[in-house]
């Protein structure tokens, strides 16, 4: 038996709780990039040098993707297990509240710690939001609505990039960077208490009476192939932010120092702009042109730009700005993509736990990849630029990587 679709109201409201889950999402996200340097600065003291405010990046980038990597496996499985909007609202919860604590660390080992427990919550929102909306709303629609949603967590990099130029983040003043991400704890109880239920994920669970399903589930033979080209075309685009591109703030920052504070949030603002943008055009552009050469385009671009981002311009130059904010444009039309195939690739009763084992495992990745690059910057002396440029390499792997990729489209019904 189908469940009645939501009506439009209800329909409404989980896309609006959904973007301003991804939206605060992306406040987390956008928060160390600007905030590292200053909160090194002042918890390290005299013990402060370059090399140790890039291995500290490192390390809060590197606890924030394990801890999305976690968070996504495992709270994507329980959205399969008790619901979407439950668990939206616990992610929610987790990445607010652990976020907010940040204000009153004393070491840089706490702030780790807690950089680790916000990823939970950072990477279980992604894919129980995303299986939620594709749920509530019809297959038509689902290409503008992913797109708003991938757009969504790029628009809370920008915001939190013009408060920064606002207010500077400074080593005398960051704590009130932190205290502003607790406050979605909001969002999280409304959610819990009012938002409605998938009523595909209900009426799955009524026809199916079978117990959850566990992870590898994923991995038996008629969903394997599937599971590994998600996760490969998934893990590029996420190995290749974190462990490159993100280099240009504290980059920005180091060339900038404290004669231009501003000039960092200013940078992150360029490169969101052109994130949230790309995001949303992303979903678009694979429907017009395809998967496979949509993607492979993409891989194509995004190698590119960041090569001419840390190779060919530099902090303060003129070009330096106009090239970051079409890095940010082209490199996260993946993520736009991702939204609209991944919840494809999976039929209903494992699709936020394939969604999130799928999105997230490249956080793993990541997580190794940036610490790398952190010893990689030690022993090139500081050089961010020679970093990022070298690192920008793993997106050529996207070319190559989408002839993997079934061409097909799933019936989210099934």
């Amino acid at each position: 038996m189908m469940a009645p679709p939501l009506s439009p109201l209800a329909r409404g409201a989980v896309l609006v709780a959904a973007c301003l889950g991804l939206l605060f999402d992306g406040i987390e996200l956008g928060l160390m990039p600007i905030a590292s340097r200053s909160v090194s600065k002042s918890l390290l003291g005299d013990g402060f040098t370059e090399a140790a405010a890039g291995d500290w990046f490192a390390r809060f980038t590197a606890a924030l993707m394990l801890g999305a990597a976690v968070g996504g496996i495992i709270l994507g499985n329980l959205g399969d297990r008790v619901g979407r909007t439950r668990a939206m609202g616990i992610s929610v919860l987790f990445y607010s509240v652990f976020a907010a604590m940040g204000t009153w660390v004393h070491t840089q080992e706490e702030m780790l710690a807690l950089r680790f427990l916000v990823g939970l919550g950072v990477g279980g929102m992604w894919p129980n939001g995303m299986a939620l909306v594709a749920e509530c709303w019809p297959a038509a629609a689902r290409p503008l609505v992913s797109g708003l949603m991938s757009a969504a967590l790029n628009a809370g990099i920008l915001l939190l990039s013009q408060l920064a130029r606002t207010w500077p983040v400074s080593p005398d003043s960051w704590r009130w960077l932190f205290l502003l991400a607790g406050f979605p704890t909001a969002l999280g109880v409304v959610v819990l208490a009012f938002l409605p239920e998938s009523p595909t994920w209900l009426a799955n669970r009524q026809k199916a009476k079978l117990p959850p399903p566990p992870i590898r589930e994923l991995f038996r033979p008629e969903l394997l192939r599937i599971t590994l080209a998600a996760i490969l075309l998934a893990s590029i685009p996420l190995v290749g932010a974190w462990s490159a591109s993100k280099w240009m703030i504290p980059w920005a920052d180091q060339v900038a120092g404290s004669a231009n504070a501003s000039y960092k949030a200013a940078t992150q603002g360029w490169w969101a702009l052109g994130a949230t943008i790309g995001s949303f055009c992303g979903a678009q552009l694979a429907t017009m042109l395809g998967r496979r050469a949509s993607y492979f385009l993409i891989s194509l671009g995004t190698t590119a730009l960041t090569l001419a981002m840390f190779l060919l311009t530099a902090p303060l130059e003129p070009a330096f700005h106009p090239v970051v904010f079409a890095q940010g444009l082209v490199a996260t039309l993946f993520f736009g993509w991702l939204a609209v195939f991944l919840p494809e690739m999976f039929p209903t009763r494992v699709r936020a736990t394939g969604s999130g084992l799928a999105y997230n495992s490249g956080r793993f990745i990541t997580s190794a990849g940036v610490l790398a690059a952190g010893g990689l910057l030690s022993i090139l002396g500081g050089d961010y630029a020679r970093v990022g440029a070298a690192c920008s390499l793993v997106y050529c792997l996207g070319i190559v990587a989408i002839a993997l990729a079934p061409d097909t489209r799933r019936d989210l019904e099934t």
